[in-house]
């Protein structure tokens, strides 16, 4: 709609995203606040809005749709629900696809995501028909082109819990590193996610840039830390390494020379496994000897990446052709069921009220008493003073998972 307004609400908690991390997404919104479910709940029964995209994890989401549910418990001229997963889904599948279910709108990023989506909700009995498939949101750049003149630039795209023990963590750095050491016309580029203090949506326990100050002597010259938006750095890139990241997707995408790393074994708590069949299975031992990985042309096409097409049909319009005219029917509608989550007080009585309960709404899924605070007669300074100490206890959360438990985790260990 050429005429839409884009209002954005953080959802206040350890992994807000910073001004920083913000402004890679590429976004703008016209308005921009941090609330939580429950000031969320009070905002959408008090204003208008036609779309929701519930971009939260697992237990978020269905904590809005129970809310939801409870603002329209009987068909009416609702907001249209859309959420869906961004990126590689390898772990907890059944878990975070039946904690979305009941939006109207379940997006997934590829042919091969749908398939298992629908056999998830099916399997239990749910309704399917929310299933989308689209692309991931990410995809295009130019298509990769080789060039002799060009500098051979190899990026390590780390990821910020896999995998989640220091030692591993320090094993590829220093193998990143000595790559550079053993390749000194290359340059080694290690990509970051986030810079200390930061959360995305997993806890960071050991950064990588600490782990770097410990390296004897240090990184040598060819080799260093970076961050910014991944598709940039991709655009200088001859060689993507990671253990499972969604950045490998976009790296194929392009055709850029890809390596999921097997040096940790090939398991599902790094993600890996993802990878089985793709052709882009290595370890650095192999990468230090000059393998250049190719993709499985059937394994991408699966996944939605089509590297031999460029940017590719699945990165336009079409891509979300499907998504968009359901989007624009049930807008369409006078009035839409409520929402109908598969989890209820009587699929998941065990489960479903203490997800809601860490969202502060009851059971029922209305706001627990004194949830949501009034915002008249309160003073700027006031509102100003919460922020600061919301950010001092953010920031000592942080200090206490990168600082403090890593250290009683060791001497427990003795």
């Amino acid at each position: 709609m050429p005429d839409h307004q884009l209002t954005g609400f953080l959802l206040r908690g350890r992994a807000t995203p910073t001004a920083r991390q913000l402004g890679e997404v590429g976004v703008r919104a016209d308005r921009l606040s941090e609330v939580t479910c429950a000031e969320f709940l009070a905002e959408i029964e008090r204003e208008r809005y036609d779309v929701i995209v519930l971009a939260l994890v697992g237990g978020a989401v269905q904590a809005v749709l129970h809310g939801a549910r409870a603002l329209w418990p009987a068909p009416a001229g609702r907001p249209v629900l859309v959420t869906g997963y961004v990126g590689v889904v390898y772990e907890k599948l059944a878990d975070g696809l039946l904690l979305r279910h009941g939006a109207d709108l379940v997006l997934a990023n590829s042919r091969h995501d749908a398939e298992r989506f629908r056999a998830v909700y099916e399997g239990v009995g749910a309704d399917a028909t929310a299933v989308t498939e689209t692309a991931l949101p990410f995809l295009g750049g130019a298509r990769y082109e080789p060039a002799g003149s060009r500098a051979h630039t190899v990026v390590f795209a780390v990821q910020p819990s896999v995998p989640d023990s220091r030692a591993d963590r320090a094993y590829l750095l220093e193998r990143a590193a000595g790559h550079a050491r053993l390749h000194p016309d290359r340059e080694v580029l290690i990509k970051l996610r986030s810079k200390p203090g930061e959360h995305t949506t997993h806890l960071e326990e050991q950064p990588y840039q600490r782990l770097a100050e410990k390296i004897p002597g240090g990184l040598p010259a060819n080799c260093r830390l970076v961050y910014g938006n991944m598709g940039e750095v991709l655009d200088g890139t001859d060689l993507l390494v990671t253990v499972s990241s969604t950045a490998a997707l976009e790296s194929l995408h392009r055709s850029i020379p890809t390596a999921i790393l097997t040096d940790l074994g090939i398991r599902e708590a790094l993600g890996n496994h993802h990878f089985l069949g793709s052709g882009c299975l290595a370890s650095w031992d192999q990468i230090d000897s000059g393998l250049l990985p190719e993709g499985n042309p059937a394994w991408l096409a699966a996944q939605g990446v089509l590297p031999a097409q460029g940017a590719g049909p699945r990165t336009g319009a079409d891509a979300y052709a499907v998504a968009r005219a359901k989007v624009a029917a049930l807008m369409a509608a006078t009035r839409l069921p409520p929402p109908a989550p598969y989890y209820t007080r009587t699929t998941a009585p065990r489960y479903l009220p203490g997800i809601l309960a860490r969202h502060h709404l009851d059971p029922d899924g209305t706001p627990m008493p004194g949830a949501v605070r009034p915002a008249a007669g309160e003073s700027r300074l006031r509102r100003r003073l919460r922020a600061h100490l919301r950010e001092a206890a953010r920031g000592a959360y942080r200090h206490g998972v990168q600082r403090v438990a890593p250290v009683i985790r060791r001497l427990g260990e003795l």
